[in-house]
């Protein structure tokens, strides 16, 4: 069974994963609009990235003490 931590730092990494997927759309993009809305999901992502790298941490501190 997956504690609470290990569920938040999973969705942690696949939030780093999609970012850099964005990244890399919005380099290669040749449109305009879309290099735009790419980017701007990146930097969306990026702040949920920090939230939930706080809330990693946060978690890991806490669990520690139930095991």
């Amino acid at each position: 069974m997956m504690t609470v931590g290990s569920n938040v730092k999973s969705c942690y990494f696949a939030i780093k994963s999609a970012e850099a997927t964005l990244a890399q759309l919005a380099v290669k993009s040749t449109n305009e609009p879309s290099k735009e809305a790419y980017k701007e999901a990146e930097q969306l992502l990026s702040e949920v990235k920090a939230d939930l790298k706080e809330q990693v941490l946060f978690l890991a501190r806490e669990e520690s003490q139930y095991e």
